[in-house]
């Protein structure tokens, strides 16, 4: 794992954080949102801790948990509003924003587009809900390099494997282009990655 903090030089009083693990959602019918997350979305439902006393559902896939909680009163949940860009959400890439866009129609799910730039370089993202409203996003945003706003402080790895792109001339003082990482998996964990077993399988990125 990239760990920005340490690599950035940032002072030691930050907390000693390693990756995402997982974000929760609180949902009106656990049934309807677990399908949503495995159908739509591909995560896998992995084992939870027997000793909770109230009904939701641990997944996993992409390095990060979902848990869902089945809410104690759905009536006090907000309905639905219009899809805004601009509202709380989670991001994922994608390998093709033109086969998420195909499927979204097929599943007859209905989402808003958008486009940014960047010094000439564009970001595609498709946005639309969960069942209980809460926003999705999905994007090819590593197109974009990531660059700290700090002065002295070297552009940071991206998380997406496939295509991780270090920048390294500041480190070693070398004016050539960045060559792209190359990103491994250890044999070991890629069956914890699909089954869900191990939510903290190691990829290293070099």
């Amino acid at each position: 794992m990239v760990n920005t903090a340490a690599r950035g030089g940032r002072s030691s009083s930050v907390l000693p954080l390693a990756s995402l693990n997982h974000i929760s959602i609180v949902c009106r019918s656990l049934p309807e949102s677990l399908s949503f997350y495995t159908d739509v979305l591909g995560f896998i439902p992995v084992r939870r801790p027997g000793s909770f006393d109230f009904d939701g559902a641990w997944l996993f896939n992409y390095g990060i948990g979902i848990h869902l909680l089945q809410s104690e009163d759905p009536d006090s949940l907000p309905e639905k509003t219009e899809i805004n860009p601009k509202d709380n959400h989670i991001s994922f890439q994608c390998e093709s924003m033109a086969a998420v866009e195909r499927r979204l129609k097929e599943l007859g799910i209905h989402y808003v587009q958008r486009r940014v730039e960047e010094g000439g370089i564009y970001v595609d993202q498709i946005f639309f809900h969960d069942p209980d409203g809460f926003m999705i996003e999905i994007c090819n945003c590593d197109n974009l390099p990531v660059v700290p706003l700090a002065d002295g402080q070297p552009p940071l790895a991206m998380a997406a494997c496939k295509r991780v792109a270090v920048v390294k001339q500041q480190q070693q003082k070398v004016p050539s282009a960045p060559a792209p990482a190359q990103c491994s998996v250890p044999s070991s964990t890629t069956k914890a990655i699909h089954v869900g077993e191990e939510a903290h399988a190691h990829i290293s990125c070099a």
